[in-house]
């Protein structure tokens, strides 16, 4: 259990310095068809072509890992 959680938190990390460096290469999250409001002291932000491209990279990524 404990090695599993050790790799949780590596991957984890991994992913997230790859999103940190996408913002700079790749512009994720500022993708048109993603939703942003700004009004006086209130902004909302859905972030919807951002996840779809997203789930599929993530979903062809892991169809190619886990192949049977």
């Amino acid at each position: 259990m404990g090695k599993m959680l050790a790799l949780t938190g590596v991957f984890l990390l991994l992913i997230g310095g790859l999103l940190m460096a996408s913002d700079k290469l790749l512009h994720l999250g500022r993708l048109p068809g993603d939703v942003y409001f700004h009004r006086g002291n209130f902004t909302f932000y859905f972030p919807v072509v951002t996840s779809i491209i997203l789930s599929l990279l993530l979903t062809l990524v892991l169809n190619l890992i886990f192949r049977r």
